[in-house]
């Protein structure tokens, strides 16, 4: 299913305090975009925004997913419309299982029921378990975890797995990822990449929200933008990953006249 995803002077805030400054981004079929920036910089409001958390108000701008008002829709339209995120602080969620939880997402994601209702088909339960079980294998996560509880107990790097785990059942044609890569050591975050390329074709797009240059050394982005004060305010290649690690984000500060109090972009971005 393609979706084109395009976020138009996006402004948003929280309480009286304005965080989103204008946003402008187009995501299309097949793209891996990274957004970075420095703390305090906006990039897990954007996300948050995106997937209407309650604690922020969109003040202006729109949002579009194949022309469609993308914000009028409730958080559950969004995430069937194919819109998935991976949470920086995976919640845990007691008295529900690993099983139970992902097989009632896959039944919704494909517009079903359990029992083949609102115009979908039953859930194939052999493919359903020989899927779980193959990714669960993939990112190194013991069977067992099934049959817990979700995220209860689980470590960090379980928790940033599993959300991994849960985007490769749904295939989203849009997976936005919320500083995945915080707190895991480099064999976790090699399998948290992994999980992302094995979906990597024309049918997946990603906006991936980092620090740090790690991941991407990992997930190689087709497009790189740079958030400063709300404003997305350089955009290019990996190249400026690269330039990133080298020179901090000083350069791109005096560049978009931020010291002056400024936001003005310095790259229109696609």
């Amino acid at each position: 299913m393609h979706r084109n995803f395009t976020i138009q002077s996006l402004r948003a805030s929280i309480g009286d305090k304005p965080i989103l400054q204008g946003i402008d981004l187009k995501i299309r079929p097949g793209e891996v975009h990274a957004l970075m920036g420095p703390n305090g910089s906006g990039k897990s409001t954007l996300a948050n925004v995106l997937m209407g958390h309650p604690s922020y108000t969109v003040a202006g701008g729109r949002v579009l997913l194949d022309g469609e008002d993308f914000l009028a829709l409730s958080t559950d339209e969004r995430a069937r419309k194919g819109v998935y995120l991976a949470f920086q602080y995976p919640v845990e969620i007691a008295g529900v299982t690993v099983g139970k939880f992902l097989k009632r997402a896959v039944e919704l994601r494909s517009g079903g029921s359990p029992e083949g209702g609102n115009g979908g088909k039953p859930l194939d339960m052999t493919a359903f378990i020989r899927d779980l079980r193959s990714n669960l294998e993939f990112l190194e996560i013991d069977q067992e975890f099934i049959n817990r509880y979700l995220n209860q107990g689980f470590s960090g790097g379980e928790k940033k797995r599993m959300e991994i785990a849960q985007m490769m059942l749904l295939r989203p044609a849009l997976a936005i990822l919320d500083e995945t890569d915080s707190g895991l050591d480099i064999d976790a975050l090699k399998l948290v990449a992994g999980g992302v390329n094995r979906l990597r074709g024309p049918e997946f797009a990603a906006l991936i929200i980092t620090h740090y240059q790690r991941i991407l050394d990992h997930i190689r982005p087709d497009y790189v933008h740079i958030m400063v004060r709300g404003r997305i305010v350089h955009s290019g290649g990996v190249e400026l990953v690269e330039a990133l690690e080298r020179r901090g984000y000083e350069w791109i500060k005096k560049q978009a006249g931020i010291e002056e109090g400024q936001y003005e972009q310095t790259s229109a971005v696609r």
